[in-house]
C-alpha cells in the first residue's frame, strides 16, 4: 500500500493483535448502480474459456462474454518516447462518471455470473468459516487506572462494543494472575459506545482510533464511514455517550489528548498527505484551532503519538530514509512544539520518554539495524548510547516503563522481545547489559507489543504462530513468570496439535537465502508434489509479513492444502538491508525472489505448477503483477488484492494522492534511470501476449492508497492481450476502500469468496458444490 508515514501504506493489513477481524481479502459488488450500455462488449472468443466444471455446469451454456474496455488513446510521452494507456480514461478521481460506474458493475456481474455454479459451496464454506467463529466474545480487558478497557462481539453482530468496568480494588499492584470479575457481585459493565447501532446507517463502517482521556471521563474516537479513510473525530461523556462539543472534519485518525480539555490531531492536504498538525481545545470551534506545525515538503508526512509515560506528546516528520521529530509538553501545550531531534537527511529517529530521559530508536545508513541512545530532557544534544548498533539484530520498537525498556527486534528473520532493568529516575544511565529474552517455541512466529501500564512491572504483548491462535500474554519483567490471559477461540473442532509449521530456506538467483514460512495437517499431506498450495507475499516499505494466524485458512488446510509465506526483499523480516535490497533500483530482486521459492516449493515437492496459487494484497498485488507477467507458466491460479499494479503512470503524477512520498520507496519516474526500470517491471506495462494462469483481481472504489483504476485497467489490458482459455475476473466493491467491507462477518464471506475461486481454479470443488470433504 501507499505509504503515509508508518501506518498508511500499500499494505496487506494483516495483524496478528486483532483477535476478532480477519484481515480483508476481497470484495463484494453494489447492487446501486444500475448497467448502462455505454460500454462495448465483444464477441465471445476461446480467449475467454470456463473452468473445468461439475458435470450439473457443464451442461449449462457458455457463460457470456466478459466486459471489454472501450479504447480510448491517451499518449504520455516522456525522455523521447510515447507511452500509448487506452485505458486511462478508467480514472475517475470523483468516482462519479457512468460510463466508469457502469463497467465496473459490468465486471461485478461477470464475475458474479461466473461464479454462481459455486455459490453453494461458497456459502456452505462461508457457513464453515463462520462456525469457528466463537460469535459473542470479549477481548482480554486492559487494565487503565481505576477500569479495565476491553471490546465485545456479540452473536451476529458485525461490529464491536466498546466496554469497561471498575477495578474493585484499584489500589492493589498490577500482576499477571489479575483477573476482571464477572457475574453478579462484580462492578457493572458498561458499554461505551456500541458501533452496531453507530453502523446502522452505513454501508462501511470503521474506528479507527478510540482514546479515552487521563482522567477517564471522555473518550474521543475517529470514524470513517466510506472508506476513504478521511475521518470524523467525535468526543464523548464515558459514561452518559453525550457528544461534548462539534466534531472534527476532514481529519486522520492520528488523535492524542492534551491533558483532558484538549486534543491534538492532524490533516492533509488535498494529496491526502497528513501535513499539518493542530491543537483543540473541548467546545471551541475547528477553525480557531492552532496549528501546531505545517510539514511544507511534498517528501515528507506527520505522525502523532504519546509518550508510554503521557508527559509528552511527539509530532514526527518523515520520509522513507529520514525522521525528525518534535515534543509538546502535555502541562503546557500553550509552549507549543519544541524541536527535539532537528532534519537530517538520512537521520532516521524515533522517541519515547521516561523520567528525566527522552529514549530515541536512530537509524542512518553506518547504523542501518538501528541504536538506542537517550538524552536530557534539559539538554537534548548530549546522548548515550544504550544499545549499540548491531549488523545481525535489528532494533524494531522500544516500549517503555517506568523501571523497565523493552526492546523488539529482529535475528535470521524472526521477533524477539529483550527487557532491560533501568536504574531509578534520576541516576545516570549507562549502556545497558544482560538483557532477558522472552522465549517462543514455534519455528516460525508473530509477536507485537500491546498496550500496558506504564508505571507496573506487567507487560502485555500478543502471540501467534500459522498453528497457534493468537493469545494475549502478561510478562512478569521481575520474576519472568507469564501467564496466557486471552487465547482466540477457534471452533468446528480445532486442534493445533494437528497442524505442523515448518521454516526454510530458498536459494534466489544472486544466492540470498530467502525464508519460507509453512504450515500444513500432518494427517492429509502427501508431500509428493500433488497437494494443493497457497503462497502469499508482499515484499515492500520494510514490513514484516511474520507468519501469523487466521481461523478461516483452515477450511484449506483442512483440504489438504499447504500455506506458505515467502519473505521476500524489499520488506524488513531480516533487517534494513533486506529492505534496502528490494526497493528502487534492486525492486526486482523482489519479484525474483518470490520465484524462487515458488521453485524451490516445487522442487521439495510442496506442490506443482498445476497445484500452485499465490496471493497478494496492494503492494503485495504488485507483486503479484509482476511475476505474472515474469513467469505466467508457474502458477495455476493468482489473486491479486487492490493491487498497485500501474506503478509507472502513478509515480509520475504527484497529483494523486502520496506519490511524492513514495518516491524514495520505488523511485522518481522522472529521471530517465527510474523511468525505464519502473517500465521494466509495472505490471500494466508488461502485460503481453500470452497464456496467463486463473487470475482474480479485486479493488475498492473509495481507496485512497491504490486507485481502483490501477486494476481496472490491468484487467482490461489483460483481456485485450491474454491467450489462454483461463478465467480473468475483476471485483470491485463500490462501497469501501483499500481494506474492503468493514464487518467481521462480511470479511469472512469474502474469505470464502476467495477460497472458492482458488479451489475452483485448483477443480477441487465436489461435483454436487457441497463443502464437505
Amino acid at each position: 500500500m501507499r505509504m503515509v508515514m508508518r501506518t498508511q501504506l500499500r499494505h496487506s493489513g494483516v495483524s496478528s493483535a486483532n483477535l476478532f477481524v480477519n484481515p480483508p481479502l476481497s470484495v463484494s459488488p453494489s447492487s446501486a448502480i444500475a448497467d448502462a450500455t455505454s460500454v462495448r462488449v465483444r464477441p465471445f472468443t476461446s480467449s475467454e474459456g470456463t473452468f473445468k466444471m461439475s458435470q450439473t455446469e457443464s451442461e449449462k451454456q457458455p457463460p457470456p462474454p466478459p466486459p471489454v474496455a472501450k479504447k480510448v488513446e491517451h499518449k504520455i510521452e516522456l525522455f523521447g518516447e510515447v507511452r500509448v494507456d487506452n485505458y486511462y480514461w478508467l480514472r475517475d478521481d470523483s468516482r462519479s462518471d457512468p460510463n466508469v460506474l457502469s463497467h465496473l458493475q459490468q465486471e461485478n456481474n461477470y464475475t458474479n455470473l461466473l461464479m454462481s455454479g459455486t455459490k453453494k459451496f461458497e456459502q456452505e464454506l462461508y457457513a464453515e468459516i463462520r462456525g469457528r467463529i466463537k460469535e459473542d466474545d470479549i477481548s482480554a480487558p486492559e487494565r487503565k487506572g481505576p477500569y479495565y478497557y476491553y471490546q465485545r462481539t456479540l452473536k451476529d453482530k458485525e461490529y464491536v462494543q466498546h466496554c469497561r468496568r471498575l477495578v474493585p480494588n484499584n489500589e492493589a499492584p498490577h500482576s499477571v494472575y489479575d483477573t476482571m470479575p464477572t457475574g453478579p457481585d462484580a462492578p457493572p459493565e458498561h458499554v461505551i459506545l456500541d458501533e452496531n447501532i453507530k453502523a446502522q446507517n452505513h454501508a462501511y463502517y470503521r474506528i479507527d482510533a478510540f482514546k479515552v482521556s487521563p482522567d477517564n471521563k471522555l473518550v474521543a474516537y475517529a470514524e470513517d464511514t466510506k472508506g476513504n479513510e478521511i475521518y470524523t473525530v467525535y468526543v464523548i461523556d464515558a459514561e452518559t455517550g453525550a457528544p461534548v462539543g462539534q466534531p472534527l472534519v476532514n481529519v486522520t485518525s492520528f488523535l492524542e489528548w492534551t491533558g483532558n480539555e484538549a486534543l491534538a490531531y492532524i490533516t492533509m492536504d488535498n494529496t491526502l498527505r497528513p501535513d499539518k498538525a493542530w491543537l483543540h481545545k473541548l467546545g471551541a470551534e475547528q477553525s480557531s484551532d492552532s496549528c501546531l506545525y505545517h510539514e511544507k515538503d511534498d517528501m515528507f508526512s506527520l505522525d502523532l503519538q504519546a509518550s508510554e509515560s503521557k508527559k509528552f506528546l511527539f509530532v514526527a516528520s518523515e520520509s522513507k530514509t529520514t525522521r525528525f521529530n518534535f515534543y509538546l509538553d502535555v502541562l503546557r501545550p500553550e509552549d507549543g512544539l519544541v524541536v527535539l531531534t532537528p532534519r537530517q537527511d538520512g537521520i532516521d529517529t524515533s522517541v519515547s520518554h521516561r523520567g528525566n530521559h527522552f529514549f530515541l530508536k536512530r537509524r542512518s545508513d553506518q547504523f542501518f539495524n538501528s541504536e538506542v541512545i537517550a538524552c536530557s530532557v534539559e539538554n537534548t544534544s548530549e546522548t548515550t548510547v544504550l544499545l549499540p548498533h548491531r549488523e545481525s539484530v535489528k532494533i524494531q520498537d522500544l516500549h517503555l516503563f517506568s523501571d523497565h525498556l523493552v526492546v523488539y527486534e529482529r535475528e535470521d528473520g524472526l521477533p524477539k522481545v529483550t527487557i532491560y532493568h533501568l536504574p531509578d529516575v534520576g541516576q545516570p544511565l549507562k549502556r545497558l547489559h544482560g538483557g532477558q529474552a522472552v522465549n517462543f517455541s514455534d519455528p516460525t512466529y508473530s509477536v507485537d507489543p500491546s498496550e500496558s501500564e506504564y508505571c507496573s512491572s506487567i507487560l502485555r504483548y500478543s502471540y501467534c504462530s500459522m498453528k497457534t491462535p493468537p493469545s494475549i500474554y502478561d510478562y512478569d519483567m521481575e520474576t519472568g513468570v507469564s501467564v496466557l490471559k486471552k487465547i482466540e477461540t477457534v471452533m468446528g473442532g480445532f486442534e493445533e496439535s494437528n497442524y505442523v509449521t515448518e521454516r526454510k530456506w530458498a536459494s534466489a538467483q544472486d544466492g540470498t537465502q530467502i525464508p519460507i514460512s509453512i504450515v500444513y495437517r500432518k494427517d492429509n499431506i502427501k508431500l509428493d508434489g500433488s497437494d494443493p498450495l497457497l503462497l502469499y507475499g508482499y515484499g515492500s516499505y520494510e514490513i514484516c509479513i511474520d507468519a501469523s494466524f487466521t481461523a478461516s485458512r483452515m477450511s484449506l488446510l483442512d483440504r489438504g492444502f499447504i500455506y506458505a509465506i515467502a519473505h521476500i526483499r524489499g520488506g524488513g523480516e531480516m533487517g534494513r538491508k533486506w529492505y534496502e535490497n528490494g526497493k528502487l533500483l534492486k525492486k526486482k530482486n523482489t519479484f525474483t525472489d518470490f520465484i524462487a521459492c515458488a521453485e524451490y516449493l516445487i522442487e521439495k515437492k510442496y506442490c506443482s505448477k498445476g497445484r500452485l496459487s499465490i496471493d497478494g494484497r496492494s503492494a503485495g498485488g504488485l507483486l503479484i503483477g509482476a511475476v505474472l507477467n515474469m513467469r505466467p507458466d508457474l502458477f495455476k491460479a493468482a489473486v491479486a488484492g487492490v493491487p498497485f499494479v500501474d506503478v509507472l503512470t502513478t509515480m509520475l503524477d504527484p497529483t494523486i494522492p502520496l506519490t511524492t512520498s513514495e518516491w524514495e520507496e520505488w523511485g522518481d519516474p522522472r529521471t530517465e534511470e527510474f523511468y525505464y526500470y519502473i517500465k521494466s517491471y509495472s505490471p500494466v506495462d508488461n502485460v503481453k501476449a500470452q497464456n496467463y494462469p486463473n487470475i482474480l483481481v479485486t479493488a475498492g472504489l473509495n481507496d485512497p492508497r491504490v486507485m481502483y483504476s490501477e486494476p481496472a485497467k490491468f484487467v482490461a489490458k489483460l483481456r485485450e492481450m491474454k491467450t489462454d482459455k483461463n478465467i480473468l475476473l475483476f471485483k470491485c466493491e463500490l462501497g469501501a476502500g483499500h481494506f474492503s467491507k468493514s464487518g467481521r462477518f462480511e470479511k469472512l464471506q469474502e474469505d470464502a469468496f476467495i477460497y472458492s475461486f482458488i479451489m475452483k481454479a485448483l477443480d477441487m470443488i465436489p461435483a454436487q458444490g457441497s463443502a464437505k470433504n
